[in-house]
């Protein structure tokens, strides 16, 4: 009977073969970065700026970190890429507006004012030059969505804090109980009553 060889006990060759293999199990699972991730996208100038919405208070600061609630959260850069906390790819922002997630999975536009989602032609966010931000909701009603302080020294300043929003928003969105009131027949269905 052999004796089971230990990970000092394997040769050099082999080490580096078993580390090659779970490297290449790793990088296939991960998500790939948008196509021009590394070229960049928009140029945005990173100001001091806070966003209020309720209990949630969102900071940018010039160094591109993005707080929520005063811990890191995202971080920005001047070429339009936001990344998470392990630098992997969260969205990037395109010079045309187009904003592009992992895996080039479209995110929707974002103008310097305005946002909208993917596959829409209007705008789902605002943010008015007093600070105010605005979410239409899916009547087209507005609904006042926080204000912003700190976004207005210039368009490109602006346009960075309508895209963190934007990016933002669409995971609040998805993280928001639906309101009215629902009603279920059997199990696990319900239609929402507005």
């Amino acid at each position: 009977m052999r004796p089971r060889a230990s990970w000092a006990t394997l040769s050099l060759v082999k080490r580096a073969h078993v580390l090659g293999l779970f490297g290449l199990v790793l990088t296939a699972c991960s998500a790939t970065p948008p196509a021009n991730w590394a070229k960049g996208g928009a140029i945005l100038d990173l100001p001091r700026a806070r966003w209020v919405r309720g209990d949630v208070i969102v900071d940018i600061v010039p160094d591109g970190q993005i707080l929520v609630n005063g811990e890191p959260y995202f971080t920005l850069d001047r070429g339009g890429r936001i990344a998470d906390l392990d630098g992997e790819p969260v969205a990037l922002l395109e010079a045309d507006g187009r904003v592009s997630g992992a895996d080039d999975t479209p995110l929707g536009m974002v103008g310097w004012m305005n946002s909208a989602l993917p596959e829409q032609t209007t705008a789902w966010l605002s943010i008015q030059p007093s600070g105010q931000v605005v979410r239409y909701d899916d009547e087209g009603e507005a609904v006042v969505y926080g204000v912003w302080m700190g976004c207005n020294a210039s368009p490109r300043t602006h346009q960075a804090c309508t895209y963190v929003t934007h990016v933002l928003a669409q995971k609040l969105r998805t993280e928001e109980p639906r309101s009215g009131v629902s009603f279920g027949i059997g199990i696990g269905v319900g239609v929402p009553l507005r």
